[in-house]
């Protein structure tokens, strides 16, 4: 592609997104003279690393509400933070989340650092969101590429390489249409455009303000971009938990620090293998939890306290009509649903 053309793309790009760019809490309108909140850009990009836009709006507010700054965050108690992450994807980045804003109040002095290169010596933050809190909190001129923009630049310049393995060349194309001034409105364009008009399965060609310099568009199959791998098969683990009951009380325990949902309240239950296996108790139910990697089916198991005692399972007793208060995880919350809570 020409440099006229790159140039055009992101002069045409802009323009639209000055009339366009969606309204959402943690951003600053194009043209605004309010400088964006380094802490909201951060806490927003965690928050929608695993999870939609519309979830994290409403979720976004409670967060700012009971943590307005990082200062704030960085003395919170674990658990708290921990059970206010329920539902917005693995609770390790949760645990990356405090440990991160610990890290900026005690050897930041409380001030996100503004390169791109220093944010992804904080923890949790790898290059993508070093990029997007670099390049949206503080102006600076960073290549931000998320799944949104993958799809664009697949389609701009119909990339016929299947991803994952397109992923350089994609960052290589975005690098050359990005403009050195208003970077991070370019970038956010990219995701507005990909939300409003270049969708997963519907591009609207006709009103997209990039339409003239699209490759994808010219070869009259822009949805055929990007081009995908082959799917893997997910392996499938099994495993048992335990609705353990003591009168209208259910019996919940803390997990392990490190793994899978560490460090938060759930049920009692089986390490998860690859196969079934035979474990003590009544059956009441199965249910099934699929993670990014692999799918859980667990069979839920029935005892009473005294039961529960014999087999040596302790923890703590909780108020089931009270659990929604208990910041389970989503596994968890299935299971409580089987068994009659209604938490979900």
């Amino acid at each position: 592609m020409a440099v006229d053309s790159t140039s055009r793309i992101a002069r045409s790009l802009l323009r639209w997104y000055d009339q366009y760019a969606r309204d959402l809490p943690w951003r600053v309108r194009p043209g605004s003279n309010v400088a964006p909140d380094p802490y909201r850009v951060w806490l927003s990009e965690v928050m929608l690393q695993q999870t939609t836009v519309a979830t994290v709006r409403e979720r976004f507010d409670l967060f700012l509400t009971r943590w307005p700054a990082v200062a704030e965050l960085a003395a919170a108690d674990d658990s708290d933070v921990l059970a206010a992450w329920a539902g917005l994807g693995y609770y390790a980045r949760a645990r990356n989340l405090i440990a991160c804003a610990r890290t900026v109040a005690q050897a930041h002095g409380g001030t996100f650092p503004s390169s791109e290169e220093a944010l992804r010596g904080l923890p949790g933050i790898g290059p993508y969101t070093a990029a997007a809190i670099a390049a949206f909190a503080f102006g600076q001129r960073a290549v931000v590429v998320d799944g949104n923009v993958e799809r664009i630049v697949s389609r701009l310049f119909a990339i016929d390489t299947p991803l994952p393995a397109s992923r350089p060349e994609i960052y290589r194309k975005m690098d050359s249409i990005t403009p050195d001034a208003r970077a991070g409105d370019f970038a956010q364009a990219m995701m507005d455009l990909a939300t409003a008009i270049c969708q997963p399965k519907r591009a609207d060609c006709l009103i997209c303000p990039l339409h003239d310099d699209c490759a994808g568009r010219g070869a009259a199959d822009p949805l055929r971009f990007p081009v995908k791998a082959a799917r893997k098969l997910r392996p499938v683990r099994h495993g048992e938990v335990w609705w353990v009951t003591r009168g209208d009380e259910v019996l919940l325990v803390r997990r392990p620090d490190k793994g899978l949902l560490g460090g938060m309240r759930g049920l009692p239950g089986s390490d998860w293998r690859d196969g079934p296996g035979d474990m003590p108790g009544k059956i009441g139910a199965d249910v099934v939890h699929v993670f990014t990697h692999f799918e859980l089916r667990l069979r839920i198991m029935t005892m009473t306290a005294d039961e529960a005692s014999a087999h040596q399972l302790t923890g703590e007793y909780w108020p089931i009509e009270q659990l929604d208060e208990a910041g389970l995880p989503t596994l968890y919350t299935k299971v409580a649903d089987k068994m009659g809570v209604g938490l979900s």
